[in-house]
């Protein structure tokens, strides 16, 4: 029975699992519904460790992951994490966007583990399972502990994260910045707003995203932008992704990481009754695309998409490794952000693309 605060007790059944639904959840505390987060559930837990290592046949260019959180609220259509919640009797659908679980303790047990004479002090990653900076963080405020952790440390880190609650820690991770190599990244996929809000529900919008990007850019941070997942036939025009690369190298970011839409198993069922119900017309060509259990598009499709991005990236000055501006503005005309150009809807007619941004 729940409390006046809206809390259960550790030995109530979670919401919407089966009886033997607390012992799939490690170290449950109790449950939350709180009224400023309209449709989410919190499952406190008291976690046993924080740090994960990555498999050694990964091709993730790091070794450990912190993931504060299980589930996300962004409820991005397409995220490949959503069948980490499988392990615990939850489905990947509308479970992972709601049955959130928070590991309450995942700073001190980090702390702990950091401080171990075993460990070396290797990059570790964040925000590669689940956003670290989804809406339960403006709640918990879990990060705040784990960058002082990593940083007091030693350790290196990179953060990234759709969510603009990055801009409240940015005077810490600049504290930091002084002790250890810290990295952002931002993920920025779609310009178009209608769209974005469909396929990323849960998300800040892209413009605000943009202006995360700035911020980071003025605390002295060289922000990476991930555009991922290009959408065939939705996000991927020339014209498309040439004002998306606008936009993100207007906002003053170093570079861009592209990549199509990867569709896992326990992802595919889940974005196709999206695309039944959205877009109903696209169900025919995303079949052939992604056909039967395959999850990459077809190689002709990436290869087409390849020769359409690169030289956007290049244009814009967006390759990894290419010479960033020299002060620690945006790349907008006096320093603030422009981003004029209107995004265009899905079958727009291509215009005629932007010049290229003023550097400084």
């Amino acid at each position: 029975m729940a409390d006046g605060s809206g809390s259960e007790p550790r030995d109530s059944a979670l919401p919407g699992l089966g009886i033997r639904d607390v012992a799939a959840v490690p170290g449950h505390l109790r449950t939350v519904r709180a009224p400023e987060f309209r449709g989410a559930v919190f499952h406190e837990v008291l976690a046993k460790s924080a740090l994960n290592r990555v498999p050694g046949a990964s091709s993730m260019p790091f070794s450990w992951t912190v993931n504060p959180y299980r589930g996300c609220s962004h409820a991005c259509v397409y995220c490949f994490a959503r069948g980490s919640h499988r392990y615990l009797d939850l489905d990947t659908g509308q479970d992972f966007d709601s049955q959130i679980i928070v590991k309450v303790n995942v700073a001190e047990v980090l702390g702990r583990e950091l401080s171990r004479p075993a460990w070396a002090g290797e990059h570790v990653a964040l925000g590669t399972n689940t956003d670290p900076y989804q809406r339960a963080e403006g709640r918990y405020r879990l990060m705040p502990g784990i960058i002082r952790a990593l940083g007091g440390s030693g350790t290196p880190f990179s953060i990234l994260t759709k969510g603009t609650l990055l801009r409240r820690d940015l005077p810490l991770l600049t504290e930091m910045r002084e002790r250890v190599g810290v990295s952002l990244a931002m993920s920025i996929a779609i310009g178009d707003p209608v769209l974005q809000q469909s396929i990323e529900p849960g998300t800040p919008s892209t413009r605000a995203r943009l202006e995360t990007v700035a911020a980071a850019r003025e605390a002295g941070f060289a922000c990476d932008v991930f555009v991922m997942p290009v959408l065939p036939h939705l996000s991927d025009s020339t014209a498309q992704l040439s004002g998306l690369l606008h936009d993100i190298s207007d906002a003053g970011a170093r570079s861009v990481v592209y990549g199509p839409l990867h569709l896992r198993s326990h992802v595919k069922p889940w974005f196709f009754e999206w695309l039944e119900r959205c877009h109903p017309e696209l169900v025919a060509p995303y079949r052939a695309l992604y056909p039967g259990t395959a999850s990459r598009a077809a190689q002709g499709y990436r290869m087409q998409l390849a020769a359409r991005i690169k030289p956007l990236i290049r244009r814009y000055r967006l390759e990894r490794g290419a010479t960033p501006p020299t002060s620690g503005e945006p790349r907008g005309s006096g320093g603030i952000p422009r981003f004029t150009r209107q995004p265009m809807t899905p079958g727009t007619p291509a215009r005629a693309e932007p010049g290229p941004p003023t550097l400084f």
